[in-house]
């Protein structure tokens, strides 16, 4: 058995994937929850889960020590690198890192080289804008070096007029927030499949990334050209491996946001065909694609979606207990644990013939669990 090591601020989605795929999994996380560590042969810490950022004190040395006991195929990075060329060139000088590199990274992240390759090659992207507009109503401030829409807040008089580095102005578009998933080999991708992304607001954020139904269908207009970008943009800044691509859609429309370089949190919703981190290594070691089969009439959608505190409060040994008994929650607290409003709790899945049906799984799951947390207060 081979071994590997994903890290990732929440790790569990890769390490239950790799182990299925066969993998001797070692885990890297900012919370250690019950099922990453049943999933995982060891666990490291490597950061707080109240900062939801990577610590790189503590990274390192868990490469290294993870290098020295014989790692196996190397480490795979998940979300909490975006922008972090220093973990990632500094982690590859200790153990082989199987993704999209450190270079490749900071020129993706990088908002001017980013949209300039866009409007470069015909690829439609909402108004972006390195100074605020004289009128900043329906605008954005965003973080290229951001996930999840934490770092995403509404445009006001208060932000600076340069927002300067790795921080821009977009403006606020129509349309449903949708997502390509798809592995890539440097010179080509091969998508998996389209997503309807659940976008909320969450502790006065306005646009929380909290998970997503797939695979949903597309006008062939909109699929053909989220397919163009995706190749467009894996080969401009050799992408390698899983990755995701944001976009707005709407009719035959639509209007990339960004992409996320790295294994995505879509990656729940195929995680009926075994086999995505055995792909991801292939594509990034033997530059491999997948023959990834079309969706047919009749297969199930999926939908993950993360569910957040309420308001503050204390999960103790028997309410976790409670929570793990819930076949239909993941990211299982393993023990004790203190939330503020806002804060990740667990997540829930669910399955069905269509989206409609599957966001409305996926509604009673996470009020259940908000209700049975309240029972237990």
């Amino acid at each position: 058995m081979t071994g590997i090591a994903v890290a990732s601020i929440s790790a569990r989605l890769l390490a239950e994937a790799a182990r299925d795929d066969g993998f001797e999994v070692a885990a890297l996380d900012l919370f250690g929850d019950a099922d990453t560590r049943a999933a995982s042969r060891s666990w490291a810490a490597i950061g707080e889960p109240a900062h939801l950022a990577i610590d790189g004190d503590r990274l390192l040395p868990a490469l290294e020590a993870l290098a020295q006991g014989g790692a196996g195929a190397g480490w795979i990075a998940g979300a909490g690198f975006e922008g972090r060329r220093d973990l990632l060139e500094r982690g590859a000088a200790t153990l082989p890192p199987i993704g999209t590199q450190g270079d490749a990274m900071r020129r993706l992240r990088d908002p001017r080289v980013f949209f300039d390759f866009l409007d470069a090659h015909d690829i439609e992207h909402p108004e972006v804008a390195a100074t605020a507009p004289n009128d900043r109503a329906g605008w954005l401030v965003k973080d290229a070096h951001g996930c999840g829409g934490w770092h995403i807040h509404r445009a006001d008089e208060h932000d600076a007029a340069e927002a300067g580095g790795h921080r821009y102005f977009q403006r606020e578009v129509a349309g449903r927030p949708m997502s390509a998933t798809f592995v890539a080999n440097g010179r080509d991708a091969a998508v998996l499949g389209f997503n309807q992304l659940i976008v909320r607001p969450v502790a006065g954020r306005p646009s929380v990334s909290g998970g997503a139904v797939g695979r949903v269908p597309l006008p062939a207009a909109a699929a053909g050209r989220a397919t163009e970008a995706v190749r467009a943009i894996a080969v401009g800044f050799s992408l390698h491996g899983l990755g995701s691509l944001d976009f707005m859609a709407q009719g035959d429309a639509i209007s990339v946001l960004e992409v996320n370089p790295r294994p995505p949190a879509s990656m729940a919703l195929y995680a009926e065909r075994a086999g995505l981190v055995a792909a991801h290594v292939r594509a990034c070691i033997q530059g491999v694609l997948p023959r990834w089969p079309a969706r047919v009439a009749g297969d199930p959608v999926h939908g993950t979606e993360v569910v957040f505190a309420p308001h503050r409060l204390r999960l103790d040994t028997t309410a976790a207990s409670r929570l793990a008994a819930r076949h239909a929650c993941h990211d299982l607290p393993a023990g004790a644990t203190a939330f503020d409003a806002g804060d990740p709790l667990c997540s829930v899945s669910a399955d069905g013939a269509d989206a409609q049906s599957v966001q409305a799984l996926l509604d009673r799951h996470r009020d259940e669990v908000h209700r049975s947390l309240e029972a237990h207060a």
